[in-house]
């Protein structure tokens, strides 16, 4: 069974940053896709950004283009979601997820919630403006 636990989530300015992080423990395939998710109150779950397993091939959705940066660290199997100039309506509930043994990989996929195996509790993020 894999884990994943999120931390970094918190209360932030309007235009401030944060730095999320997801750390995925147990028996992790040697090719994943990690994902972040987002879900704001009184909406469904949307797809944020997504990492291989090695760095190579990120993804994230126009609503945060520019503004969050993906990052892996192998060796912890952590993945970082920084975001910047935060915005109040980035306030949600942000959730990683892992998709095991990914072999073939494309945003079309990437950002359908159905693709993941695993889930974490998620994290709040609220954004005050």
């Amino acid at each position: 069974q894999v884990h994943l636990v999120e931390s970094g989530g918190g209360l932030v300015q309007a235009g401030g940053s944060l730095r999320l992080s997801c750390t995925a423990s147990g028996p992790i395939s040697s090719t994943y896709l990690m994902g972040w998710f987002r879900q704001a109150p009184g909406e469904e779950r949307e797809f944020v950004a997504a990492i291989t397993w090695n760095g190579g091939i990120t993804y994230s959705a126009d609503p945060v283009k520019g503004r969050v940066t993906i990052s892996s660290e192998n060796a912890k199997n952590t993945v970082i979601l920084q975001m910047s100039n935060l915005r109040p309506e980035d306030t949600a509930v942000y959730y990683c997820a892992v998709k095991q043994y990914i072999i073939i990989v494309s945003e079309v996929l990437a950002v359908r919630e159905s693709l993941y195996d695993y889930w974490g509790q998620g994290t709040q993020v609220t954004v005050s403006s």
